[in-house]
């Protein structure tokens, strides 16, 4: 069985589609968090999932007597020193085609730019924000007539859709594959991904 730690600060809707992604396959997910009362923790809690408060100075300690094959950050606000990443595999979701736009408020900042692509990174964490090698990206057209509460909806769907697949891509220790994204959204009625 694959052990895997999803670390969240807030809200907690990436580890509920995680969950619900895996909730037949054949892992163990443990849910951590360094804010006491973020509503991660509460979702863990309704869903069945291990779940612990972690406070960020007690990262070294928990992960040297922890061992996972995978840990994916998801809203985790904090930045992890080498000597926590070294004990693990880390990986991260950023809401933005990386290298643009790292850091903080990606979604808005893109937005407000006026770019015309914007999208999602999945990338291994490194001790500098936002700069690991990258997994995969996935891209989101920013249409003229697009509301920023539609572009904002769209990069969280995709968020859903696409972590958690390449998550098991790296729990099977594959390679990550753009068509299985296509073949999780499609509803086989176009008859396309039969071709």
């Amino acid at each position: 069985m694959k052990k895997i730690a999803i670390m969240g600060s807030g809200n907690g809707s990436n580890f509920e589609s995680i969950i619900k992604y895996f909730n037949d396959k054949n892992v163990e997910i443990t849910c951590l968090s360094d804010v006491e009362k973020a509503f991660i923790l509460e979702r863990a809690e309704k869903l069945g999932i291990k779940k612990q408060f972690l406070p960020f100075e007690q990262n070294f300690e928990y992960f040297s007597q922890h061992k996972f094959d995978l840990v994916a950050l998801a809203g985790y606000m904090r930045i992890l020193p080498e000597n926590v990443l070294n004990l693990s595999e880390f990986i991260n979701l950023h809401p933005s085609l990386l290298p643009a736009f790292k850091g903080k408020d990606a979604i808005s900042r893109a937005f407000l730019a006026g770019v015309k692509v914007s999208g999602i990174t999945i990338h291994w964490a490194e001790k500098n924000v936002d700069e690991g090698k990258i997994i995969a990206q996935y891209p989101v057209i920013i249409t003229n007539d697009m509301h920023f509460d539609e572009f904002e909806a769209e990069i969280h769907a995709l968020e859903h859709k696409l972590y958690p697949i390449v998550i098991e891509t790296i729990l099977s220790d594959k390679v990550f594959d753009f068509k299985d994204l296509l073949k999780s959204s499609c509803s086989g009625g176009c008859g396309k991904c039969r071709e």
